[in-house]
């Protein structure tokens, strides 16, 4: 049977009075699921707080019968966390440290951690590695690593935060590919703020901004509602002001000296525009918007 996280009204402010999550409802199946919102929009929040390291003001998380937030080590028994920044002992080696990890999770046996070390370093590609330090590792073979410690004990569900962000283009690629075969059968949440990321990997997505949940769908559905609404055109920057003025832009771009500038219009906004097929970003940039103006309306 499919696994299901189903989270409740989530709230939590902070002393300081920031409003980091409110009132967020949302359904995430098995597979991969995206969650895209800018820096500070509470996404670390929302994955600590299903992590287990963080309290939530009310609400409530449940997964496969489990009380997320009041049943702490069951969740921690199946849960699998590649935080944003995760310390290693850069002079131990790969095997050393996973197996360190393997007894904090549970495998007592010598012969089984051997056995479970080995393969998930084969896995993510860091077997032929495996006796380097970790200091010596590239931010890709790092990454690759904190999958792998989040994969012991065979996870029903995986949180990786910003996992992407520094690394270079092949790296990235081969990050991808690990993590979408990961995702074929468990609940992988990717928290990220790089909308490549989402397009290429999540068959479901949610868009979050100031602690408030303003989308959720599939990716190219929500890509295909704002065809046609999408129009492009070149100025200078000495334009944009007016043209922001005039017009609901959405996102700016510098391309060979000049502003390449994307307006979200039912209709075209004057001769001048180009119309262009819509993509996620523009999904994406058109959410935020929509929400900026919501609220300093209200």
């Amino acid at each position: 049977m499919p696994l299901e996280l189903r989270i409740e009204a989530l709230s939590k402010t902070y002393p300081n009075g920031v409003k980091a999550l409110q009132d967020v409802t949302l359904a995430i199946p098995t597979g991969m699921f995206g969650l895209l919102g800018p820096n500070g929009a509470g996404k670390s929040t929302l994955m600590r707080t299903i992590a287990t390291l963080q309290e939530a003001d009310s609400g409530s998380v449940t997964l496969d019968g489990i009380d997320v937030l009041r049943q702490k080590d069951d969740v921690r028994r199946i849960l699998g966390y590649l935080p944003q920044e995760f310390g290693v002992y850069p002079r131990m080696t790969a095997e050393t440290m996973l197996d360190h990890f393997a007894v904090l999770k549970g495998i007592t046996s010598a012969r089984d951690r051997r056995e479970v070390v080995g393969a998930l370093l084969r896995r993510t590609n860091l077997y032929e590695s495996r006796k380097q330090n970790l200091g010596t590792y590239s931010g890709g073979m790092r990454q690759r690593f904190g999958i792998a410690q989040a994969l012991l004990g065979n996870p029903k569900l995986i949180i990786v935060d910003e996992p992407t962000a520094g690394l270079d283009p092949g790296e990235r690629v081969r990050f991808h590919n690990l993590l979408a075969e990961i995702g074929e059968n468990v609940i992988v949440i990717l928290s990220t703020h790089i909308v490549d990321d989402v397009s290429d990997l999540c068959s479901r997505m949610a868009i979050i901004s100031n602690g408030r949940l303003l989308m959720e769908g599939e990716p190219m559905q929500s890509v295909r509602e704002i065809d046609s609404r999408i129009w492009r055109r070149t100025i200078t920057k000495q334009e944009l002001p007016e043209y922001e003025k005039h017009f609901a832009v959405i996102s700016t771009r510098l391309i060979a000296g000049r502003t390449v500038i994307h307006v979200f219009s039912d209709s075209r906004p004057d001769a001048s525009f180009e119309a262009v097929s819509g993509s996620l970003e523009d999904v994406y940039f058109s959410t935020l918007r929509r929400a900026t103006h919501e609220e300093k309306a209200a």
